[in-house]
């Protein structure tokens, strides 16, 4: 069921709530295969969970079993590469796509249950995971704390320069020919029986549309004439950056307190935080000080690095921790692309191209029941 050909006087064929990197990932796919599209944004696009992160992309250490929502994640960091491509072709930008893999390094007596049982299930799925000693680990990464039990490998992951990332993104989208409203907070989905019509905007402007794409992060849920209830709500995660020239690592580090993610340019960044708290969205000592500890834990000699930087942002969370992907099982011109927590910069790509398809009369590349609206 494509979108494309406006009909009844409706001024676009796509709305899409929402200008992160999930919207904007949506509305360059829909723009590129010829649909008219208006992102309507409350703020700056991506200035929000998208440049709150610190874009790693690295499935094995995000799920936790095997199953759905690993594919998705694993199929998601295969075609990054021509993904990133494809953005430097349209647009020109350098994402800064790089890295050497991902470090998750135990270094309590129960951190090892947890790397043993990660080990067990990715090693017995073929998910090319690699055990390292104590001195292994130093070997590849010598400021690691020398507390530093033993360590996985996961030599395929990457990382992306997120705020980066989301610039270039909206540059695609709307070189592609979207429409960007910004300063904008949609108040309601508007419905015509038993299809969705548009939106309103909170100052009582409407734009009718074809189709609606929910995608506004841990926001989306709070707009009216939903024709059901969306739980997303806000996780508020803290991150803290520190300088450390030359770079002190080459691989993310993580743990099961935190992790550390290197940049080219020398800033270190340690997140994060997973705050339930509402909307509040704030950088508290309390905050910065675990994730300055879970630092110092992993490499020590950071305890004289510089602070650069603190910041904040609200991830959208869904009860399952899986994203919301797909059509709404009674009104088929809304669609969801929202939920995506800690993983919405691996996933913008893929998610625009799910979307984007069932925008264009495609079939989705996934399975999405398990990721469908109505499994709540």
């Amino acid at each position: 069921m494509a979108f494309g050909g406006r009909t009844g006087g409706a001024a676009v064929d796509v709305v899409v709530v929402g200008g992160g990197v999930i919207g904007c990932a949506v509305a360059r796919k829909a723009a590129l295969g010829g649909l008219s599209v208006v992102v309507v944004e409350r703020g700056r696009p991506g200035a929000e969970a998208s440049s709150a992160a610190a874009g790693m992309l690295s499935p094995l250490a995000e799920a936790n079993e095997p199953g759905a929502f690993l594919d998705l994640l694993l199929r998601a960091r295969a075609e990054y590469p021509d993904f990133v491509d494809a953005l430097r072709s349209e647009t020109g930008a350098d994402v800064a796509y790089s890295g050497a893999g991902t470090l998750y390094v135990a270094l309590r007596e129960e951190d090892e249950a947890e790397l043993e049982e990660r080990l067990h299930w990715q090693s017995a799925a073929g998910l090319g995971v690699e055990r390292l000693t104590a001195d292994e680990a130093r070997a590849l990464e010598p400021a690691l704390s020398p507390h530093v039990r033993w360590a996985l490998r996961f030599a395929g992951d990457h990382q992306v320069d997120n705020r980066r990332l989301a610039l270039a993104l909206w540059s695609a989208a709307a070189r592609a020919g979207a429409e960007f409203r910004l300063g904008c907070d949609v108040a309601s989905v508007l419905r015509e029986g038993d299809r969705v019509a548009g939106v309103e905007l909170a100052g009582g402007e409407r734009i009718a549309a074809e189709a609606v794409v929910l995608a506004g992060g841990c926001w989306a849920g709070r707009l009216s004439g939903l024709p059901r209830p969306l739980p997303v709500e806000p996780v508020m995660g803290q991150l803290v950056s520190v300088e450390t020239l030359p770079p002190t690592f080459r691989h993310v580090v993580d743990s099961p307190r935190c992790y550390l993610v290197p940049r080219a340019d020398g800033r270190l960044i340690v997140g994060a935080t997973a705050e339930r708290v509402g909307y509040r969205r704030a950088v508290t000592p309390a905050g910065v000080m675990r994730l300055l500890a879970g630092a110092l834990e992993i490499a020590p000699s950071l305890a004289d690095a510089p602070l650069a930087e603190t910041w904040s942002g609200l991830r959208p969370g869904t009860p399952d921790g899986l994203p919301i992907l797909g059509r709404d099982p009674d009104l088929s011109n809304l669609l969801y692309a929202t939920g995506h927590f800690r993983n919405g910069i691996l996933l913008a790509p893929i998610t625009g191209e799910i979307v984007g398809a069932l925008l264009l009369g495609e079939d989705a590349a996934v399975d999405l029941a398990p990721f469908a609206i109505d499994r709540f």
